[in-house]
């Protein structure tokens, strides 16, 4: 009879060694590399009108804090174009200025000193006006990335797909590709959007063995907090198991912070990216004799400032939990009105119910500090 296989052989950063990501350019937003073998990045999008610098700034900053790397703000008017150099002045965090309809406010973003352009080839206007602005961000050595939507697709492509498939979105950033290409402009990126899962991965599939561009991924329009992340989960999961995405963000009606926090989950579960505690929890039955959907909650509320690679485990009964609990790097199993506290494998220290959770999040910070001096 042969062995089970040690439970970390199958740690998600195991994952990460049976991805092989393509092979493209690399791009540079601020000084935040993408593609080319850099670690796949996380962005979001502000949901402020940014003509209102105070209330941009402070999102950004909470975005920041929840460990966003590029930050794409609406610029859909010249207040927000005039609003753009302060907003500059007041954060660290590279700007992406995103533009439909009217190149001039693309040209006047340039001005204003933003990191990179998003256009959408389908809405900008004309192929000089195109070329206008790539001249622009030529001068201003700022990259494109051309945005390609299925709900924005060109009315010429809508009429001989009949419908925004896949085959029409990748036709779209192929014909946008060349007007840059024409102008010796190669500082590109490019992402092809649906708000479902199969064309979304069937039109990045297409592309990739066609351009050597980074590709910025996302399911958009996916939906509120729940299902939004379980679609974008699902659809991102393809992608990068593929090696498909070298950018990130995850569309939520939801915070942009949800957003970040999210595409790192997503991230950190394929081993990708690192993102605070691996937490599990069990999912609760009735053998378990605490409220144990409040202690979870409440520790993964205490630990958020918590940004270590930590193993931790939050256990509801004397059943499966201690198993579970040994496993991790600071483990919990409950029972009626008691905690067992273990560390590294082994039983630690018995908890009285009102001790479980100032006691775990203690013994967690603890470890982490201990391990940070390992690292030091």
């Amino acid at each position: 009879m042969s062995k089970g296989k040690n439970p970390k052989d199958f740690h998600p950063s195991g994952l990460s060694s049976l991805i092989k990501r393509r092979k493209t350019r690399q791009v540079r937003i601020g000084n935040v590399l993408i593609g080319g073998g850099a670690p796949v990045v996380v962005q979001s999008m502000t949901k402020t009108h940014t003509k209102d610098i105070k209330e941009t700034v402070d999102q950004i900053r909470r975005m920041e804090q929840a460990g966003c790397e590029v930050v794409r703000l609406a610029v859909p008017d010249r207040e927000s174009v005039e609003a753009l150099g302060e907003i500059k002045k007041q954060v660290d965090i590279p700007l992406v200025a995103d533009i439909h309809f009217d190149h001039k406010l693309a040209l006047a973003s340039l001005e204003k000193g933003v990191d990179a352009l998003r256009i959408n080839p389908g809405n900008i206007g004309t192929k000089e006006k195109v070329k206008e602005v790539v001249r622009a961000a030529k001068d201003h050595a700022v990259p494109i990335r051309i945005g390609v939507n299925s709900g924005s697709l060109e009315k010429s492509l809508l009429r001989k797909y009949g419908e925004a498939t896949a085959e029409g979105m990748v036709e779209s950033a192929l014909n946008h590709v060349r007007i840059l290409e024409d102008m010796d402009f190669h500082d590109i990126k490019i992402s092809l959007k649906a708000p479902d899962v199969y064309r979304t991965v069937n039109a990045y599939q297409r592309l990739a063995d066609k351009v050597d561009y980074p590709f910025h991924a996302g399911i958009t329009e996916s939906g509120s907090l729940i299902p939004g992340s379980v679609k974008s989960s699902v659809g991102l999961a393809l992608l990068l198991s593929q090696g498909l995405v070298d950018t990130v963000r995850v569309s939520l009606t939801a915070p942009p912070e949800e957003e970040v926090r999210v595409a790192f989950l997503i991230l950190s579960s394929l081993g990708l990216r690192s993102y605070g505690p691996d937490f599990i929890s069990c999912p609760i039955c009735g053998r378990c004799e605490v409220d144990l959907m409040t202690i979870a909650q409440e520790i993964e509320k205490r630990l958020s400032s918590v940004k270590s690679d930590i193993h931790l485990a939050v256990m509801g009964c004397m059943v499966n939990g201690p198993g579970e609990a040994r496993e991790a790097d600071v483990g919990l199993a409950c029972g009626q009105g008691v905690g067992v506290l273990f560390k590294k494998g082994k039983v630690y220290r018995r908890l009285k119910e009102e001790e479980i959770i100032p006691e775990f999040v203690k013994e967690v910070k603890k470890f982490e500090k201990s391990k940070k001096k390992k690292k030091d």
